[in-house]
């Protein structure tokens, strides 16, 4: 399964790049707001240091605007992934768009009925947000599992995009499901490579080490 972080600190994805683990970057105008940035100069950032997909959120809700706005931002880099809302109005835009060459991730899906229409307008990426579902009594893990039987039985190549993730669980539980890729904040990221026996066990061999005196450079 693919790893992609959900920021636009452009430090904390470095930081995150540099493990070699990461293969996607995914935005939207919330954490761009948050950086204080200008949304276009900080994608051109992100996709000069970075070559993997990188998905940039339109702002408009009607297709036409949607369609002139998804690409505008595919000119910023051949990386760019243009974001669009599973709406109407969105599926028009992403089928235009994916005929036009550029990659489209839908995002904002709930239903698995929506995450089919999306791979019928071509889609590169579904985005179906688990920790909402979660946040509303759902079993959001449900959904991709749904989503999985439906692109395999009918042979859709879009990518399922696990996104709303919001524990290391959640990541286990999508790569189980047969999510394609998960996007993570960073913090749920660092903390799947820690475990405290671990911790333990490193500090016992380093312990022991340390007794032998011995030094290997």
């Amino acid at each position: 399964m693919q790893i992609f972080l959900d920021t636009a600190d452009v430090a904390l994805l470095k930081a995150g790049i540099a493990t070699g683990l990461i293969d996607g970057v995914t935005t939207n105008p919330s954490l761009i707001a948050k950086s204080g940035r200008d949304f276009k100069a900080v994608i051109a950032e992100i996709c000069g240091f970075f070559d993997g997909s990188v998905s940039a959120e339109v702002a408009a809700v009607d297709a036409p605007t949607m369609i002139a706005e998804g690409r505008e931002l595919a000119k910023i880099a051949p990386n760019v992934t243009v974001k669009i809302p599973l709406t109407r109005d969105g599926l028009i835009a992403t089928k235009i768009l994916v005929d036009e060459g550029k990659a489209v991730n839908v995002t904002l899906c709930f239903s698995a009925v929506q995450a089919l229409l999306a791979a019928k307008a071509g889609a590169t990426y579904i985005s179906p947000f688990i920790g909402r579902l979660d946040d509303m009594g759902m079993r959001g893990m449900e959904l991709i599992e749904e989503i999985r039987a439906i692109y395999d039985i009918h042979d859709f190549g879009t990518k399922i995009l696990a996104a709303s993730i919001r524990t290391p669980d959640h990541v286990r539980d999508a790569a189980i499901a047969g999510a394609d890729c998960a996007t993570l904040p960073v913090s749920v990221f660092e903390a799947l490579y820690k475990h405290p026996l671990t911790e333990k066990g490193l500090e016992q061999f380093l312990k022991d080490w340390a007794g032998t005196g011995q030094s290997i450079l």
